[in-house]
């Protein structure tokens, strides 16, 4: 997190990084086999602002799948959240987020193509600020601690239609705009900054339920490390990042039943830049996985970015 007191700019005042990002530059997040679900929330830098702030952001992630004992099965997937979001600061500690996204996936495979789009699962994060301590050393660097706690809902939202008997249940499933299912997240973020460079280390846990369809899409673990460092000139603060993450996505059920190849983990780098001038942030972040084990290795992870404009009210 970015302390407004240590940067002296109102823009940055409560700067924050949660995980998905995690992670994911979780976005609505799958592939044809591997199980990774649809659902899931990437946080990510969040906008200064003293009050509110309400915002754009475009997610997409690219996947590719090629069954190992038949070459000709394949699969080239293509997710895109078109998201609004916004918070909203209660008092000193508190803090609420909210995401409403829209999912447009697009599918190339040995069985044809397939396009979907629709509104997906809207989400609700509470936080809560345990502590913000603000130090100097005896070289007058300005030191500054802070530590989010906090706790959200994914709600059913989104349009998740599914025969248990279908022979591609896993596919089918990751190509629904929404899980089906309601879904609880633990959050926690500390970040430590030392004048205009910081580190902020996050983690999420999403819990998912049962849907209606009787499928469970397998709990996910996201964290992050991620490092910053803020240049100002006049009215406009500029803060490149760059960091390490990782997500494990445990297997998928149907009827109770574990779904073979589906589950997994990945390790990614990511670099963005965040651009803020009066009350108005645009930024952007890729990443590329380093290590990845997903379906057995069969499906992967090309590459994930985000795309954003937020206003501070």
């Amino acid at each position: 997190m970015l302390d407004g007191h240590f940067l002296n700019s109102t823009f940055m005042k409560k700067y924050t990084i949660f995980a998905m990002l995690i992670l994911c530059t979780a976005t609505s997040f799958a592939c044809d086999i591997c199980g990774c679900g649809v659902g899931n929330y990437y946080i990510g830098l969040l906008p200064q602002f003293s009050k509110s702030f309400l915002g754009i952001r475009y997610q997409f992630s690219k996947f590719r799948t090629n069954i190992k004992n038949d070459p000709s099965q394949y699969s080239k997937d293509l997710f895109q959240t078109v998201e609004v979001w916004g918070g909203i600061n209660i008092g000193k500690r508190w803090q609420v987020l909210a995401m409403v996204p829209v999912n447009i996936i697009h599918q190339a495979s040995d069985d044809g193509t397939l396009n979907r789009q629709g509104l997906g699962d809207i989400a609700v994060i509470g936080n809560y600020k345990v502590f913000n301590r603000v130090s100097a050393t005896k070289s007058k660097k300005l030191i500054s601690q802070t530590l989010w706690l906090g706790a959200g809902i994914k709600l059913a939202t989104g349009k998740f239609n599914v025969d248990q008997n279908e022979r591609d249940l896993a596919a089918l499933a990751n190509t629904q705009v929404g899980s089906g299912s309601t879904d609880f997240m633990l959050n926690a973020m500390y970040n430590i900054s030392i004048n205009r460079f910081g580190v902020t280390t996050s983690a999420q846990y999403k819990i998912n339920t049962t849907n209606n369809d009787g499928y469970l899409f397998g709990n996910k673990l996201s964290a992050s490390s991620i490092a910053y460092y803020t240049f100002k000139k006049n009215k406009t603060t500029i803060a490149p990042n760059v960091g390490l993450l990782y997500n494990h996505n445990e297997a998928n059920k149907s009827a109770q039943q574990k779904i073979a190849e589906t589950g997994g983990y990945m390790v990614a780098t990511s670099a963005g830049v965040e651009v803020s001038f009066n009350k108005i942030t645009l930024g952007c972040n890729a990443q590329l996985p380093i290590k990845q084990n997903f379906a057995s290795e069969q499906t992967t992870t090309k590459v994930k970015g985000m795309l954003h404009v937020t206003f501070s009210l």
